[in-house]
């Protein structure tokens, strides 16, 4: 069995497909539930919360976006700011992959918390052997 993790980062990718209700929806939504049981912070960078935002307003509406951040807070996500360290180790990944910045500042974040990152997002796999992976 796997070890538990000490903390979990959700990137956008993840976000989307619970909130778009796809295939690994119901993976984010157990992955949200467990964390909660088992009091395992969740986290996500405000770069990526930020993604998140303005790809749901381009789909919906600003409002709806809105609501998305908000509903995101209710799932007792921390949102973590980008300081100078976390904006240094995204940028050292940027300048080692192919990836984009914002998922760079996810796999950064992920590093630094020592924690689990939830995606599906294959940028990452340039990544999988820098951090632990939980694959949806």
């Amino acid at each position: 069995m796997p070890r538990k993790p000490r903390a979990i980062v959700l990137d956008s990718w993840a976000i989307m497909a619970y909130f778009e209700d796809e295939p690994a929806a119901e993976k984010v939504a157990d992955i949200i539930a467990e964390a909660h049981e088992e009091k395992t912070p969740l986290f996500m960078s405000v770069v990526n919360a930020g993604e998140l935002w303005y790809i749901l307003a381009r789909r919906t509406s600003e409002s709806e976006a809105n609501r998305g951040i908000h509903e995101l807070r209710q799932l007792g996500i921390e949102f973590i700011d980008a300081d100078w360290d976390l904006a240094h180790e995204a940028a050292g990944f940027k300048a080692k992959h192919k990836m984009s910045f914002a998922d760079c500042f996810a796999a950064a974040l992920a590093k630094g918390k020592k924690a689990q990152l939830v995606t599906g997002d294959n940028e990452f796999k340039q990544v999988e052997h820098d951090l632990a992976i939980n694959w949806l």
